[in-house]
């Protein structure tokens, strides 16, 4: 969306004296190319976006190493994009 807002404020701890700390975040559109896709097979576009977004970040909740929280932001996140209990 052109009227989207992003606010990257990273809330890092750092307890150690000779430590050198950096934080990035970057933004973008979603692939047309994976939308025009999913649009073709009959998927409509709030649905084909929607899928897009939770496959990105259920990606990203897979490298948690720390089962007992990736498995709760798996819950969180299928419950955000699946309330009625679709599955995925």
């Amino acid at each position: 969306s052109k009227r989207a807002v992003a606010n990257a404020n990273p809330r890092l701890e750092i307890l150690a004296d000779d430590v050198k700390c950096a934080h990035g975040s970057t933004v973008g559109y979603l692939d047309p190319d994976a939308l025009f896709y999913l649009r073709a097979r009959g998927i409509n576009e709030a649905e084909a976006r929607a899928m897009l977004v939770y496959s990105f970040a259920n990606e990203q909740i897979e490298r948690i190493k720390l089962v007992p929280l990736r498995e709760r932001l798996e819950r969180l996140l299928h419950t955000r994009f699946y309330p009625e209990g679709k599955s995925s």
